[in-house]
């Protein structure tokens, strides 16, 4: 007869309770300072431990952010299990921004702990990476079946895929500035995010009409230059600031270490300069929309279109608003987002413009500003939801649904 498995005993209450204050603190120190840039030491200090005795919990830093990513995963899926109660789509998505937002104003409050963000996940190695991602993906399915039912019922898996990544995307972006709302305002400010994203912006009588792609938009420069700061860019998109090492950097050009340092003395100073490309892009896309003639919704759909091409585009991308979080340099950081805010404002003012020629509806222009900062930012990472996106049908395919609602039936 075979004996029985030798079994661990079970942890104790105060295994349990010594563990969970761990995952808050590392969540906080990994959203404040990167995976790659916190340290052991650190967290194991903010709870008054050694870093030895973190090791008893967590063997490695990895393993430590990997339990911290599956436990925000966990309370994601807890989200969209309650939204999934909810009888129709249009219920199910305001269903998941109110509890998305209940949550977040528990952590806000101290009523639950901190939850690490998403932006990192790249910078954990592997087999750590691709465990995390497996759950994410998971959590990404659960939400596109939140779209699934007779509204939805002419869609292809692309169309499903792409609206899905729209809501996911304007979630994890309301949480990096709802804090600039009351606590008890977040259901308000969820309902009118859930309601943009729903109805769109157009308003009655306004007609879809997107120029088609100009090859003169928003070209940058070419030369050794810009291939550093492409290939910077993407790096830093994929595996964050910390991840995009000088190393990597120069491998992706097939380059010397000496060429780098030929055209960037740090490479802070190579971060720097593809955050101004990209607020340079849309800052001139944006100027070109305030100036431009026509109804303020046309314009602000034709600044959209240029953008999510370039996104997609052999120059892009555009660097995406998750590589601050790990800036090490805390003046940057906030000059940077500073920066980021005021261009979301520019969007807002072309919608202001859009609501007082009639061409936009009434709504809450900031928060509409936000939604579609959002969708913009996030279309860096569609290709890995959307495959068989591509420059010239990410307009029809994403922006589309974005600007008009979800709801909208797809172009056939």
């Amino acid at each position: 007869m075979a004996s029985a498995p030798i079994t661990s005993p079970p942890p104790t209450a105060r295994f349990q309770e010594k563990r969970e204050a761990l995952l808050a603190a590392a969540a906080r120190l990994f959203n404040q300072q990167g995976v790659k840039g916190a340290t052991l030491a650190d967290i194991a200090a903010s709870v008054g431990l050694v870093t030895t005795s973190v090791t008893y919990y967590y063997r490695k830093k990895e393993d430590l952010a990997t339990a911290c990513f599956l436990r925000a995963i966990e309370a994601h899926e807890a989200v969209v299990a309650e939204a999934a109660r909810a009888p129709d789509v249009a219920a199910r998505v305001a269903a998941f921004f109110r509890c998305h937002a209940e949550a977040l104003a528990a952590i806000e409050s101290g009523a639950r702990p901190p939850l690490i963000s998403f932006n990192d996940i790249r910078a954990l190695p592997e087999p750590q990476q691709s465990e995390v991602f497996a759950a994410y993906t998971n959590f990404f399915r659960s939400v596109r079946a939140l779209l699934k039912g007779p509204e939805s019922a002419g869609w292809s898996r692309e169309d499903l895929n792409a609206r899905a990544h729209q809501v996911v995307s304007v979630a994890h972006w309301v949480r990096s500035w709802i804090q600039r709302f009351e606590l008890d305002d977040y259901p308000r400010v969820a309902a009118r995010v859930a309601d943009i994203l729903l109805r769109g912006l157009a308003g009655p009588g306004a007609v879809w009409s997107v120029p088609p792609a100009d090859a003169s938009a928003l070209v940058a420069p070419e030369g050794p230059e810009e291939a550093f700061l492409r290939a910077a860019t993407e790096l830093v998109n994929e595996q964050g600031y910390r991840g995009a090492s000088v190393d990597k950097i120069s491998a992706r050009l097939n380059v010397t270490k000496g060429s780098f340092y030929h055209h960037h003395e740090t490479k802070d100073d190579l971060i720097a300069a593809c955050f101004e490309r990209s607020f340079t892009l849309l800052r001139g896309t944006l100027r070109a929309a305030e100036s431009a003639s026509g109804p303020g919704w046309q314009r602000a759909c034709a600044a959209a279109a240029e953008v999510l091409r370039f996104q997609l585009s052999e120059r892009g991308p555009l660097l995406r608003n998750t590589a601050t979080s790990a800036l090490p340099d805390q003046a940057h950081r906030e000059q940077v987002r500073r920066t980021m805010q005021r261009l979301t404002e520019r969007i807002g003012s072309v919608l202001v413009d859009g609501m007082m020629d009639g061409s936009v509806r009434p709504l809450d222009p900031a928060i509409a500003a936000q939604v579609v900062f959002a969708q913009i930012n996030a279309a860096s990472e569609l290709q890995r939801w959307v495959p068989s996106a591509r420059v010239d049908n990410v307009v029809s395919l994403y922006l589309r649904p974005g600007m008009l609602g979800l709801l909208c039936p797809p172009v056939s």
